[in-house]
């Protein structure tokens, strides 16, 4: 029927070898969908390199979110039909043409939001959502610190905090990234490459710290972002970018009486209500203007391993899709 991109253990890029998919038939609750694109995130990597558990013996075929048309519906499956135009967000599975995949991770997309769009920012943007609205409520006035403000994560973030009303702090490596955030959103943005992103951030809130942070970065941050939120903060952890932080102790939350979450996007996708509310909320955004996606690289699905490398060499900035 088609083809997936997989990695038979873990290891670098060069692990993701083509597949053969053989016929896919959806079960009871499932459907069959024809991928248009497909999203790239660290997630994936992570998975590749071993840092996350390898979920199957032999062939794993990764990706975590994706779009495309409906083109076989099982049985009990209520909302959704053949041709529908839908996207989803689950871990693992999407480097592929064709995807069975269980119904209540589906949702149907507005006709305004097509599907490389879609396959941009199901797991980005709802990303955002969960950070920003339940993992911590952000309100007008507060202030906030997002690390890696120019990926496809932090991108919608300056843009989604700003019309919440937050003042943004946010870092980057090197002056283009940095400028590339501040056109989308952020306040500030701290070039981390030659600047003290903590000495800055307390000199930009006159020696408080933050509200709440954000890091996606782990071990090259995590130390600095706990010391740069004002007591009673919040602590965000919800990537490793440059590794694990395995220096926690955590007496360190008493050093300023911190909350700190390690929240994770798929509790939160398992909830049909909340994946159907994030949902909405995410389209309104992007298409009354609140938010805008810029997808600037697209690659083959073949040549996922390219992708990955220019992810991990940090060559990429907003979203990265594969074409199908």
């Amino acid at each position: 029927m088609g083809y997936a991109m997989a990695a038979a253990k873990p290891g670098g890029s060069e692990v993701l070898h083509k597949i053969t998919l053989g016929d896919l038939t959806p079960a009871a609750g499932e459907v069959l969908i024809k991928h248009d694109a497909v999203g790239i995130n660290f997630l994936d990597i992570y998975i590749r390199n071993g840092a996350y558990p390898w979920p199957v013996d032999g062939d794993l075929i990764l990706g975590s979110e994706g779009a495309g048309i409906i083109e076989a519906v099982g049985s009990d499956v209520k909302g959704l039909a053949v041709g529908d135009r839908v996207g989803y967000t689950l871990a693992n599975g999407a480097y592929a043409t064709h995807r069975v995949i269980d119904a209540a991770y589906v949702v149907k997309l507005p006709d305004n939001v097509p599907s490389d769009l879609a396959a941009s920012i199901m797991l980005k943007g709802l990303t955002v959502a969960y950070l920003i609205h339940d993992s911590y409520a952000v309100k007008p006035g507060d202030t906030v610190l997002f690390h890696a403000a120019a990926g496809g994560v932090g991108l919608i973030a300056g843009q989604w905090l700003k019309a919440l009303g937050a003042k943004t702090i946010g870092t980057a490596g090197g002056a283009e990234k940095c400028a590339l955030a501040k056109a989308n959103g952020f306040d500030h943005v701290i070039d981390y490459t030659n600047t003290d992103f903590e000495a800055e951030v307390m000199r930009l809130t006159n020696g408080e710290g933050v509200n709440v942070a954000y890091d996606s970065v782990g071990k090259d941050t995590m130390a600095r972002t706990i010391t740069s939120t004002k007591r009673r903060g919040t602590i965000i952890a919800f990537g490793q970018s440059s590794g694990p932080y395995a220096d926690f102790k955590i007496t360190d939350l008493s050093k300023g009486s911190y909350y700190l979450s390690r929240p994770t996007l798929f509790h939160f996708v398992v909830d049909r209500s909340w994946l159907d509310a994030a949902s909405a909320k995410l389209f309104k955004a992007v298409t009354d203007g609140t938010i805008n996606v810029s997808i600037n690289q697209r690659f083959a699905l073949e040549d996922v391993a390219k992708a990955h490398d220019a992810l991990t060499g940090r060559a990429t900035t907003g979203c990265t899709i594969l074409t199908v």
